[in-house]
């Protein structure tokens, strides 16, 4: 399995130094360019004239413990983190231990204890190469930018002209649509209005002959169902029925009085 390496290039503003630390040359900003593997990294510092170097090992990266890193692993990752890309909060100094060496330190916060690293970095054999290849890793890197940004820009030209398109062919549609409905409702209205006027032509002709329409013919029907009919009052002003002759058999009480007046 292949191992992952990463490129970072962090222009570090350093933060303020004591008046009894500050070197001569006064370095505010410096330039730290990390290739990150698995199990170790290797940084190349520079100020612009002259230049460091660090190498972490694994070996190292496990001594990490005693600065609150409990595994290598998470060394190198928050390693990365804070000399990849300047973390807010943290304070960046360095410190010239001797002619030699230069001291690299930073702050960081780990379950709610401020700590502090600090790295020795050893001066660079050949400060001249070692600028020139960080100003190469950020010329390169601009560059890739500015093509990248060169083909966003493209892209989104392309996107752009295409969405004007689709709304310029949208709002014809929405045009045409609308010429459409028009036309159409305005042909149904003509044939509409014609079918009427051609309904109340017959009419009339079928008047001047005499001959009644069917919806004159429902109203007499209805009128003449009215006067049939009648009202309630004409209804109660009527005689009642008279009552209709009794049948020929006579009823059992009228039987037991006829012989009550034989005896």
């Amino acid at each position: 399995m292949e191992e992952s390496t990463r490129h970072t290039c962090l222009r570090l503003e350093l933060g303020e130094k004591e008046e009894e630390e500050e070197s001569s040359n006064g370095r505010d900003v410096i330039f730290i360019k990390g290739t990150w593997f698995d199990n170790h990294f290797s940084l190349s510092i520079t100020d612009g004239s002259l230049a460091w170097i660090c190498n972490e090992w694994i070996a190292r990266c496990q001594r990490g413990q005693n600065n609150g890193i409990s595994r290598f692993t998470e060394y190198i990752v928050t390693a990365e983190r804070y000399l990849g890309f300047q973390q807010p909060g943290s304070v960046y100094t360095d410190t010239d231990m001797d002619t030699a060496f230069f001291m690299l330190s930073w702050t960081f916060e780990k379950q709610g204890m401020k700590l502090e690293w600090r790295w020795k970095c050893q001066p660079s054999s050949n400060n001249k190469q070692t600028t020139a290849e960080i100003l190469d890793f950020l010329m390169d890197a601009n560059i890739r930018l500015s093509e990248e940004v060169v083909r966003k820009t493209q892209s989104f030209e392309r996107l752009r002209a295409e969405a004007e398109k689709c709304l310029a062919q949208s709002e014809k549609f929405n045009n045409e649509k609308r010429e459409f409905e028009s036309a159409v409702y305005a042909k149904f209205v003509g044939v509409l209005n014609s079918k009427k006027a051609k309904l109340r032509e017959l009419r009339d002709q079928l008047s001047k002959h005499g001959v009644k329409s069917p919806q004159d013919e429902d109203d007499e029907s209805t009128d003449r169902t009215e006067i049939m009919g009648g009202s309630e009052d004409e209804i109660s002003n009527e005689e009642p029925p008279k009552s209709l002759p009794s049948s020929s058999k006579s009823s059992p009480a009228a039987k037991g009085q006829k012989r009550k007046t034989r005896k």
